[in-house]
């Protein structure tokens, strides 16, 4: 099998020019998307959730009838392992820094992730067009970091953009191109089995797992066997960036690959032909990604306990689950609490998720993915937390309110249990109450807080609370009408089913 074009390897006749392959980085909304999106002329940006790119997207593009890949990471200090991995593959960087901000935490980190890949830079000082923005103060800041600009002692070249109104940005690809045409390595072997990299894996619940990739050597066609360290299959579906099927791909194309049998872990380096798949021996499991070759990773099991929250992690793809459960375990002990993740794979919320996390009393976490509607009505059923998001810090609040004692996300409603009418089953409770907050809602599921042994001897109402259950409300009364919510301010009958009985003065706390 040819091996992918080394540094320094001799110009031979066989030998093609590859488009060059760039990474941008930098730090979060310093407008590296923006860019992205005004060279593309797509408007990507708002299709992220919260405009904030939360996955690696490679994109090509033509400027001077000549092509150029881009890689786009996620800025966010959450993501720093996807940015590593795209300056690994990249040929070039692009190290974008607002000119209004200079530098900051993650453009320090990308500056390290560069220079250990050692992958050559260019400095984009985005924002020019802002009031306040400072070229001069950018690149002092720069120089100071150990960035040696060209022009001040140093061989990075730099320019200054707009990436709102496009200006310098034409100049910045001139500069792309011609740095590419000084680089020895861009080469290929058009006639070679192909090879690349995976730069992002997930599972389709109607096409199977599907990996994005990056080809950098050879041509990769539809039907070719694949392999990885971990995983291998056929490519039975092959479609280029734009989500076109094609029948082959030639570096340094983005490609889609649908036909792994297994998930492939991020960052690993594909191979095709039987050599390739015979050759090199399948690990059982990747130590350093989320997903091993099941596309789960097993934490402690084990029932909740009352110092310790357990989380099931579902999310879209590998990368982003890998960014969800390091901003997740950076938020263990807060609060006093242990976050204890039992699993984490990607794909939809199912009930077999449901079920697990009833067996270890666990939440479910879900990232940029569905819930199946038979796994929502048993989570309802079982009282089961899914707490679910397209952004990351969303759900790291809903975790921090778990740990803090707030439990869960915002709170629809509060309740004050004023009355108890009957109680001669734990799962048809008849009590009354007023709400004190927002909207109380039938059918939804409940908290009790009640107040603590030895609190406060003020008003009920007032008295610190602690989390002694939880439950959900049956029916809601309001006189002698049935009614489906009632608003602040009204003092309605409830019909409850809890595994304790409530009491007068508790707080029913309604969750989404």
């Amino acid at each position: 099998m040819a091996n992918t074009t080394a540094k320094n390897t001799p110009i031979t006749a066989g030998l093609k020019t590859r488009p060059p392959i760039v990474v941008v980085m930098g730090h979060v909304d310093h407008g590296k998307t923006t860019l992205l999106d005004y060279i593309r002329k797509a408007n990507i940006a708002a299709r992220e959730a919260g405009g904030i790119t939360q996955a690696v997207g490679a994109y090509e593009i033509e400027h001077g009838g000549r092509k150029i890949t881009f890689i786009d990471t996620p800025g966010h200090e959450a993501f720093t392992s996807m940015r590593s991995r795209g300056a690994q593959v990249a040929d070039l960087a692009i190290l974008v820094v607002a000119a209004d901000e200079g530098i900051k935490p993650q453009t320090k980190e990308a500056i390290t992730i560069i220079e250990e890949a050692k992958t050559p830079f260019i400095v984009a000082f985005n924002k020019i067009d802002k009031t306040g923005g400072s070229i001069d103060k950018a690149r002092n800041d720069l120089m100071a970091a150990g960035v040696l600009l060209e022009g001040f002692g140093g061989q990075v070249s730099f320019h200054g953009v707009s990436a709102k109104t496009g200006d310098g940005v034409s100049d910045l690809l001139d500069l792309i191109v011609l740095s590419a045409d000084m680089m020895e390595d861009l080469k290929y072997d058009a006639t070679a089995p192909a090879s690349g990299y995976i730069l992002e894996a997930r599972r389709d619940s109607r096409r199977g797992i599907e990996a994005s990739v990056i080809v950098k050597n050879g041509t990769l066609h539809r039907g070719d066997p694949v392999a990885t360290a971990s995983a291998h299959g056929k490519v039975k579906i092959l479609e280029n960036f734009l989500g076109k099927p094609v029948l082959e791909l030639e570096p340094s194309a983005p490609a889609v690959i649908i036909g792994f049998e297994t998930l492939p872990a991020v960052g690993e380096e594909f191979f095709v032909g039987e050599a390739g798949v015979s050759g090199r021996p399948l690990a059982a499991a990747v130590h350093n990604a989320p997903n091993n070759a099941a596309g789960k990773t097993m934490g402690r099991l084990g029932e909740a306990k009352a110092n310790t929250l357990n989380l099931i992690l579902k999310s879209s793809d590998s990368g982003s689950l890998e960014a969800l459960s390091l901003v997740l375990r950076g938020m263990d002990q807060m609060g006093g609490k242990a976050v204890n993740i039992v699993e984490e794979a990607v794909g939809d919320i199912t009930d077999g998720d449901v079920k697990h996390a009833l067996a270890t009393g666990a939440a479910i976490i879900g990232f940029k993915n569905k819930t199946e509607r038979g796994a929502r009505m048993l989570a309802d059923a079982q009282q089961i937390s899914i707490i679910t998001s397209d952004i990351v810090y969303d759900l790291s609040k809903a975790v921090e309110e778990f740990l803090t004692g707030a439990r869960g996300p915002a709170a629809l409603g509060d309740l004050e249990v004023l009355a108890i009418f009957n109680q001669e089953k734990p799962d048809k409770q008849l009590i009354g109450g007023r709400v004190i907050s927002g909207v109380v809602r039938a059918k939804a599921a409940f908290e009790i807080l009640r107040a603590a042994a030895g609190g406060t001897t003020g008003p009920v109402a007032d008295a610190p609370k602690e989390l002694v259950g939880n439950g959900r409300i049956l029916g809601l009364r309001e006189k002698k009408s049935e009614i489906t919510q009632a608003e602040k301010g009204k003092e309605i009958g409830l019909l409850v089913s809890s595994h304790i009985l409530v009491k007068i003065g508790d707080k029913i706390v309604v969750r989404k």
